[in-house]
């Protein structure tokens, strides 16, 4: 059996004592700094200071009436937010936030020092060695969907490709059925526009069984908001921020703010601008419910500037990821960051920039880490083998948490008192006593020598991991699921759909 499910490795695999639980990881590394404090200080008050002289254009007329009767200044669509305003919302906005997943043994928490992972997310396509590259369909969104739940370090599930063969005003029936039935894990849920969130809303609280005032207590879900680089915030992003604080569900907000092209092409000036934007979807958030959880985010790169393509896994990814890092720990707030990778196959380049993004993430302190596995051309394809390949990274991190144990069974003086000089220690007591559980296993690396390696054919790490995803597929993991509610959810989607589903607010 392959790498998996034994806290995201593999069945069969007795954990030992010291395996972390992969389910509710804590970062262990000391945050890095790539600016002095009071340079961060200085990006802080050059944001307020473009909130306030500059602006944000707002497209929604709700949002802009919002931030008008908090005493902003409203000029046609562009709306002057004073710092007093910014700094009231900071002061409401939670510094932890506990999420409610399927199952609460799967239940997260979001604040500065926990560490949770998501594979890729948001693309247009996606990749495997047997079918190629296609544009994404309902069948690729369940098997990733079956994918992510079969590894215990992705805690959360995010909207891994789009399944574009199924109509936009039924779309998201489809998905959050397809969350809910294949996994217990927290779940993702557009902002599509009121009619689609709130039909989305409704499917999980009487899915999970939850009262009206229960759903409003928890979270019980969450969605990603974009902001529009530069200073500009959409309607569905803005009624999005609006809906789900409404009704106390999380929203992670996220820049996207790529060097040179809809940002400055300086770390600092990209990640100010980043941090423009995060502020005023923020304080959107606390104006409409004082207390809503929300999710401080970034993702800052920079482009080829031969190109114009977005370039990840960079000097400068990684030293914006953690200027965002600081800046999140300057407001106290939990925040999302992200790997990824812009190689167009499962190759070195698509490791190294992939792990290069992610150490970035980690050493920044990202409470939420995006795109750490899976992700090719920028964001275009969700490969299958890669999700594999990178999985076997985050598996490494995650036995990091757990820390070296250093008693006095581990120093092992007894074993080394057991093995003569010019011996060795495959065979002593406490060898054997924690083999095979001592170690980690891995996925798809291959440690056997150069002659057993060829004489088993020369399979590469790709060839192994499809492997891997056509064994996960054959017998998916299955949550435990009532009957009862999910005949009840699909009867709801089937009404729904009868009456024409819901259309996506322009």
């Amino acid at each position: 059996m392959s790498n998996r499910r034994r806290s995201g490795a593999r069945t069969g695999h007795r954990p030992s004592e010291r395996a972390p639980n992969y389910r509710h990881l804590k970062n262990p590394f000391p945050p890095m700094q790539v600016f002095s404090s009071d340079r961060i200080e200085a990006i802080h008050e050059a944001a307020l200071d473009v909130l306030e002289r500059l602006g944000i254009k707002l497209l929604l007329p709700q949002a802009r009436q919002i931030f008008a009767a908090s005493g902003a200044r409203v000029d046609g669509d562009m709306v002057h937010i004073g710092r007093e305003i910014v700094e009231a919302a900071l002061a409401t906005a939670p510094r932890k936030i506990d999420g409610r997943a399927g199952a609460r043994d799967r239940d997260i928490t979001l604040e500065l020092g926990s560490l949770v992972f998501q594979p890729g997310a948001g693309a247009p396509h996606a990749h495997d060695e047997i079918r190629g590259r296609r544009p994404g369909r309902d069948s690729d969104f369940r098997e990733l969907i079956q994918l992510t739940q079969a590894f215990d370090v992705f805690q959360m599930l995010p909207p891994l490709v789009e399944p574009q063969n199924v109509p936009t005003h039924l779309r998201h029936y489809f998905t959050l059925d397809c969350q809910l039935t294949e996994s217990d894990k927290f779940p993702f849920i557009f902002s599509r526009g009121t009619p689609q969130v709130m039909d989305s809303f409704e499917m999980l609280r009487d899915f999970r069984g939850v009262s009206d005032a229960d759903f409003a207590a928890h979270p019980h879900c969450y969605t990603i908001i974009n902001t529009n680089s530069p200073r500009t915030l959409d309607v569905p992003m803005a009624q999005g921020l609006i809906d789900f604080a409404r009704a106390g569900q999380i929203s992670i907000i996220t820049p996207f703010t790529l060097m040179g092209a809809m940002a400055p092409i300086t770390v600092a000036g990209a990640i100010t601008l980043s941090h423009v934007e995060a502020l005023a979807a923020l304080t959107l958030t606390q104006l409409v419910k004082p207390g809503a959880p929300v999710c401080y985010g970034t993702f800052s790169s920079n482009v080829d500037m031969r190109s114009g393509a977005p370039a990840f896994g960079t000097p400068a990814h990684f030293q914006a990821s953690l200027a965002a890092g600081q800046l999140a720990r300057f407001l106290g707030l939990p925040w999302r960051s992200a790997a990824g990778s812009a190689a167009n196959s499962n190759d070195v380049q698509a490791a190294n920039e992939n792990q290069f993004g992610l150490w970035g993430c980690l050493m920044a302190g990202a409470t939420v880490i995006i795109h750490s596995a899976g992700w090719l051309e920028g964001g275009l394809t969700v490969s299958y083998e890669k999700l594999i390949t990178d999985v076997e990274v985050l598996n490494m991190v995650a036995e990091l948490c757990a820390g070296a144990q250093a008693g006095d069974a581990e120093i092992g003086l007894d074993a080394l008192a057991e093995v003569a000089p010019g011996g060795h220690f495959f065979a002593t007591g406490q060898t054997m006593a924690r083999y095979p559980t001592e170690f980690y296993e891995p996925i798809v690396h291959d440690y056997a020598n150069f002659g057993t390696w060829t004489e088993r054919g020369a399979r590469d790490a790709s060839t192994r991991a499809r492997d891997v995803w056509q064994e996960i597929l054959a017998d998916p993991p299955q949550p435990a699921l009532d009957p009862d509610r999910v005949g009840a959810l699909r009867a709801h989607i089937a009404r729904r759909t009868a009456e024409g589903g819901a259309l996506p607010e322009s």
